[in-house]
């Protein structure tokens, strides 16, 4: 079973307002055009309405490892694997979720690339790897690479945009 661990617990200082709330939903709507099991959101910073199962992550503050640690420990007993996906990447394409888990049991942490080899989302982790995730997230850790070069890159949204007049 995988699962997915949607983080969305940060303050958007930079954005300015909860930018989870404008965001989430077009990720949840890629997310569920993917091959995964079930689906967790955690919050933090601010509260999320969605049709999604929501955990909140009180540890949040520590850095984006203690909100996937906590959403981690919300995952069913069945689930083998967890993908990561950002609130904040509303490019998220499907079809990099589908490459990044045909490689989920070629090792512990596989994470897709874009533009050159430039990792980002989706991270897929295995449950032995669960218990080391470091308070600073996943970024420390060597993953499997999987090309994603022909697909457009989730993105990573810290600014709103600006509609010109």
């Amino acid at each position: 079973m995988v699962a997915a661990v949607v983080l969305a617990a940060g303050a958007a200082t930079r954005y300015g307002s909860p930018k989870q709330r404008v965001l989430l939903p077009r990720v949840l709507e890629r997310l569920r055009a993917s091959p995964v099991d079930e689906i967790v959101v955690v919050a933090g910073a601010y509260d999320l309405d969605t049709d999604a199962r929501v955990v909140t992550c009180p540890d949040w503050e520590r850095g984006p490892g203690a909100s996937l640690r906590c959403g981690l420990a919300a995952l069913p007993d069945a689930a083998t694997h967890a993908l990561v996906i950002l609130a904040d990447g509303p490019d998220l394409d499907p079809r990099a979720i589908e490459r990044v888990l045909e490689h989920r049991d070629d090792a512990e942490i596989v994470a897709a690339t874009y533009g050159g080899g430039v990792r980002s989302h989706p991270v897929s982790i295995a449950r032995p790897a669960w218990g080391r995730v470091p308070d600073d997230g996943l970024r420390a850790v060597e993953p499997l690479l999987v090309p994603c070069e022909d697909l457009v890159p989730p993105g990573d949204v810290d600014f709103p945009v600006l509609e010109e007049e």
